[in-house]
């Protein structure tokens, strides 16, 4: 079991919340939080109540500040996804995650896909849900490429820490 301390203030000051399990709305203990102190096991953290929201994977560490946890590092993250085979067809540039693909790329179907940087996880359905498949820099002419069995992205998401 893991536990996690949320903190009001930056560096681990003022009012501090700590758990160990899901926990729907930070804001029933205080108005912000600043800093993260994770003791044990990783923890996905989320923007809004209710596990809306972009999401933060969390492993075990120290984050004095948001900005060590929201992102704001050395890393990037680029992915170009294709409506058709060979990198045809309408192509969208993505940085970020995506929990819906449909709604923002405009094609249920991605035939083909080049990761410039970082790596990457599809779900078969939208929110993060079905089949996963991990997906590493590299180019995927079909997306048999990325041993799925048909050509259906729902949602997907960067990996930015492995626990």
């Amino acid at each position: 079991m893991g536990k996690i301390i949320f903190y009001e203030d930056k560096n681990f000051q003022g009012r501090s919340y700590e758990c160990s399990n899901d926990c729907t709305d930070l804001h029933l203990h205080f108005s912000r939080c600043n800093s993260i102190r994770v003791e044990s096991g990783c923890f996905m953290i989320y923007e809004r109540p209710n596990f809306m929201g972009h999401q933060y994977y969390m492993r075990r560490g120290e984050y004095p500040d948001y900005q060590r946890w929201m992102g704001f590092s050395s890393s990037s993250y680029r992915m170009r996804l294709y409506e058709k085979p060979d990198f045809t067809g309408h192509m969208m540039e993505f940085m970020d995650d995506c929990p819906c693909v449909s709604d923002r790329f405009h094609h249920r179907h991605v035939y083909s896909c080049n990761v410039m940087n970082g790596y990457w996880i599809f779900y078969e359905y939208p929110n993060y849900r079905g089949r996963q498949y991990f997906l590493k820099p590299g180019e995927y002419r079909r997306y048999r490429d990325w041993c799925a069995t048909c050509a259906i992205v729902g949602s997907f998401r960067r990996i930015t820490d492995i626990c």
